[in-house]
């Protein structure tokens, strides 16, 4: 199976990309959604979550996002630890997911590709730029948040020129139409290159 994967920084628009890729028929892994999904379900996730960040970690057996985002939120070790506990069980949620498709590719769409080495393991690699202030003003609308906190965000992920240097496409999603296109011209480029 080729796997795809598809990256962006906070606001570029990876969504919009991946719902463009679902509606030309290729199954899309949301590996954020998964591991939320992951952190929610797994008493091994929830156990070593506690023991990391405490019992509020997770109020009524749910996850307490505002209080998780708080305590990673400048606390760089703090988010290495707790992503070495969630991403190896995305990562073996994933490898199980990809066994059930039945598509000559799929599309692996994580926020933090590059930052964490998972770009290796894909067979393509699709970038997603847009203009920082279009990516603030659409964070600005989409999330309760502060343009501070953004740009915090944005400072912990890899510049888009890092990005586009190792990345087989660059898709630059300003306007929806534009983006449409250069995707359905990518999947015929990726399904065009495999071999039946």
């Amino acid at each position: 199976m080729i796997v795809v994967g598809l990256t962006g920084g906070i606001g570029s628009g990876k969504t919009t990309v991946a719902k463009a890729f679902e509606a030309l028929g290729v199954p899309v892994y949301i590996a954020d959604n998964e591991a939320k999904a992951l952190m929610r379900r797994s008493k091994v996730i929830k156990r070593k979550l506690i023991e990391l960040l405490g019992n509020k970690a997770y109020v009524n057996g749910d996850l307490n996002r505002p209080y998780i985002a708080k305590q990673i939120f400048n606390d760089k070790a703090l988010l290495e630890k707790m992503n070495a506990i969630v991403h190896p069980k995305v990562a073996r949620h994933f490898e199980k997911w990809v066994l059930k498709q039945k598509s000559p590719y799929v599309i692996k769409e994580v926020a933090v590709l590059f930052e964490n080495g998972g770009y290796k393991a894909c067979d393509y690699v699709i970038t997603v730029v847009a203009p920082k202030e279009l990516r603030i003003e659409r964070v600005l609308q989409r999330d309760e948040t502060s343009p501070d906190k953004i740009m915090a965000i944005m400072k912990n992920q890899w510049e888009d020129s890092a990005k586009v240097k190792l990345s087989n496409f660059v898709i630059e999603n300003i306007s929806i139409e534009k983006t449409r296109e250069q995707v359905a011209e990518i999947h015929k480029e990726i399904t065009r290159n495999i071999k039946f």
